[in-house]
């Protein structure tokens, strides 16, 4: 259901929030490892997304529960007492961000427009929108509602994956070359460092393709954030294994390495397996950079830290949503091998 605000915007009713979320705003009660420092929102529909990506619980012909995205399960509330909340989390710097992930439907861009507007009628805040745009109308609309950066999914490392998850193996509408073609038309709204994408890392890609799709990305001036594949029940890749951590880890050092210009796929070294054997840079230097922890935080948007989106937090823990203690950097160095 939709209800007018005082600019007479439509507004949907109710609003989906992470559990994590929902418990810093205080609209229900638990306990957390990892406070999000992002607050994630997702557009309430009645039904599936009308995409049909194999990974996900949200896709046209998943059995799994509409609550769920990844391993997160995402409560509806109401949008007006979402907002007041996140009013207040945003005074006490709970809050640095809002990130509203939308699925796909055919009135998603008017509600899009209609929530953020509200947000920012009455927030001072960052907003990123997470989304699948289909031309540059829609991109606009997000721009002048008040968004301030856009996020358009690539999840897979190449076209060949891609099209078998995500693509015309699994009679979808998505098209590799057009996320591309977005990708620009974004840039030419929002700018060229407020697109970002995100790769999903397990799905079938090698490590050397994704840390070249990871390249192509920083050459285009797109933001790339790393997921781990996530097997959710009810998915049709429900029984596919996650990444092997070690593997991740290597991607990982190899995106924050190239994200900061510190080389290029060019520098780096592969095996027959197309593993990553070497990145181009003196062991002393890499040691220093491992040892920050910086690399293994959550990729993404700024304030961003996605807490145990791809992970139970007993672990093994893929992307870290908080600085890390020492013997989880050690940890990390026996992945690596140093």
């Amino acid at each position: 259901m939709l209800k007018q605000n005082n600019n007479q915007t439509l507004i949907p009713q109710s609003i989906r929030v992470s559990l994590g979320t929902a418990i810093v705003l205080s609209l229900t009660h638990g306990k957390i490892n990892a406070a999000p420092t992002t607050a994630y929102l997702m557009t309430y529909h009645e039904g599936k997304c009308t995409a049909n990506c194999s990974f996900c619980p949200q896709a046209r012909e998943s059995k799994s529960n509409t609550i769920l995205l990844s391993r997160v399960t995402w409560p509806a509330f109401p949008t007006e007492d979402v907002i007041s909340a996140l009013a207040n989390a945003v005074a006490q710097k709970k809050i640095k961000r809002i990130c509203v992930q939308a699925l796909n439907y055919p009135r998603v861009f008017s509600d899009l427009e209609a929530i953020v507007k509200r947000i920012k009628n009455q927030i001072t805040v960052a907003i990123s929108v997470s989304c699948q745009p289909k031309n540059r109308k829609d991109i606009e609309t997000l721009k002048i509602a008040g968004t301030d950066r856009i996020g358009i999914a690539l999840d897979a490392a190449t076209q060949e994956v891609f099209d078998k998850v995500k693509g015309k193996t699994v009679d979808n509408w998505y098209n590799w070359e057009k996320q591309f073609e977005l990708f620009s038309l974004a840039q030419s709204v929002f700018g060229k460092y407020n697109v970002s994408t995100h790769i999903i890392v397990g799905l079938g890609e090698t490590e050397k393709e994704a840390v070249e799709i990871i390249q192509h990305c920083v050459d285009l001036r797109v933001l790339p954030a790393l997921f781990a594949f996530t097997p959710i029940r009810g998915t049709v890749m429900e029984h596919k294994l996650p990444p092997n951590l070690e593997s991740y880890r290597r991607i990982q050092l190899a995106r924050h390495l190239i994200s900061m210009k510190k080389i290029t796929v060019e520098n780096m070294n592969f095996n027959g397996r197309s593993e990553i054997t070497s990145f181009g840079l003196p062991m002393e230097y890499l040691k220093q950079i491992i040892a920050t922890g910086v690399a293994f935080h959550t990729s993404g948007c700024p304030n961003c830290n996605r807490p145990y989106y791809n992970e139970r937090p007993s672990g093994p823990i893929y992307n870290y949503p908080k600085k890390l203690k020492q013997e989880e950097i050690k940890k990390i160095k026996l992945n690596l091998g140093y």
